[in-house]
Parts: C-alpha cells; sequence; structure tokens
C-alpha cells in the first residue's frame, strides 16, 4: 500500500489570548483545539478509508470517503490560511503590490472592503478574496459550507470564516461585529504573501 503523510493540526502562530478584545481566547480554544481538530481526523480517517479500499480492491465505501477528503480537506485548508490571516498587530489596510491590485480589479480599497463584508453576510462558510488564474484577476467569493461556491484552479489569499462557531460565543447573532473584529486583526502580510504566492504560480 502506497504511503501518505498524515495530517496534522498545525499550532496557532499566537498565544490563544491574543487576539482579545476581538476574538476570545475561549473561542479561539474552541474553534482551533476542537473544531479544526476535527476535519484534521476527519481528512485522515477518509484518506485511510480510500487506501485500504485501494489495497484490498473493494470500493463500496470509497464514495463516501471520497466526499469527506473533500469536506474536510477544504476545513483543514482554510482553516490552516484563517489562523495564518490573523495577528495580534494586525489591522489597517494592505499596502504595496497587494493594495495595487485590489485598487486596479476593485476600483478602490473600499470598493473591495464592502464587497468582502458582503461575501460575509452573504456565505454560509467562508469570506474569501482569491485570485483566479483564469480571469488573472482576483474575486471575492461568498462559499457555503467548505467548498460550495469556491472556484477551480483559484489560489485563496485572504479567509474569512463566518460558520456560527468562529463569533456565536463572542458577538451572539451579530455576524457584522465579528466581522468589524476581523478587520482589526487582519493580516496583510500573510494575505501579500499568498498574493505574491499566485503570482509566481500563475502568471
Amino acid at each position: 500500500m502506497p504511503e501518505h503523510s498524515d495530517p496534522e493540526l498545525p499550532p496557532l502562530p499566537y498565544d490563544y489570548d491574543a487576539l482579545e478584545p476581538h476574538i476570545s481566547e475561549q473561542v479561539l480554544t474552541w474553534h482551533h483545539d476542537t473544531h479544526h481538530q476535527g476535519y484534521v481526523n476527519g481528512l485522515e480517517a477518509a484518506e485511510e478509508t480510500l487506501a485500504e479500499n485501494r489495497d484490498s480492491g473493494d470500493f463500496a465505501t470509497s464514495g463516501g470517503a471520497l466526499g469527506n477528503v473533500t469536506h474536510n480537506g477544504c476545513g483543514h485548508y482554510l482553516h490552516t490560511l484563517f489562523w495564518e490571516n490573523m495577528a495580534p498587530d494586525g489591522g489597517g489596510e494592505p499596502e504595496g503590490a497587494l493594495r495595487d491590485r485590489i485598487e486596479e480589479d476593485f476600483g478602490s480599497y473600499e470598493a473591495w472592503e464592502g464587497e468582502f463584508r458582503a461575501a460575509a453576510s452573504a456565505a454560509s462558510g467562508w469570506a474569501l478574496l482569491i485570485y483566479d488564474p483564469v480571469a488573472k484577476q482576483l474575486r471575492n467569493v461568498a462559499v457555503d459550507g467548505h467548498d460550495d461556491g469556491a472556484l477551480w484552479g483559484s489560489h485563496p489569499v485572504l479567509a474569512l470564516d463566518v460558520w456560527e462557531h468562529s463569533y456565536y460565543y463572542d458577538y451572539g447573532p451579530d455576524r457584522g461585529s465579528f466581522v468589524d473584529a476581523f478587520f482589526e486583526v487582519v493580516n496583510w502580510d500573510k494575505a501579500a504573501e499568498e498574493y505574491q504566492k499566485s503570482l509566481d504560480h500563475f502568471e
């Protein structure tokens, strides 16, 4: 049976209380240690099922496992980016090449932010700023679950988790205040790094 590396839960890049008062230590503890760990565990279990089925030649449970790879794999990937898209000294607005590209593709930073907030309000999963390699431009997308509404081939630059477990403990049903809080800790340096990766790969 071919070997594959098991997925692992990456540690938070800061202390659990580092984003307070915007995002509480309790929410980060639950969200990272329980929710994100659940996606890692689900991905590992699905990969193991697929490997066992390939080895045995019995694919009766492979269809369900493939769906679990997609769901849990996307959850793992987007959560990993989400943690890195925030920082205790974050906030403000982007600068440099990313700022220039946002203004080019959206008309202004304010137009981008207004549209991104609309995505965060509409989604039942994630608001994402992505690089679209076909159109060769930045786009906002509202993603339901972890993958419904995603764009094939795109590279996520900025990820905001708007599942209720991200904010209900801190903000109740007031998702807008949680989005405000995200902008107080957003890590534009990480977003700029992901934008550069997309250029290096696609352009």
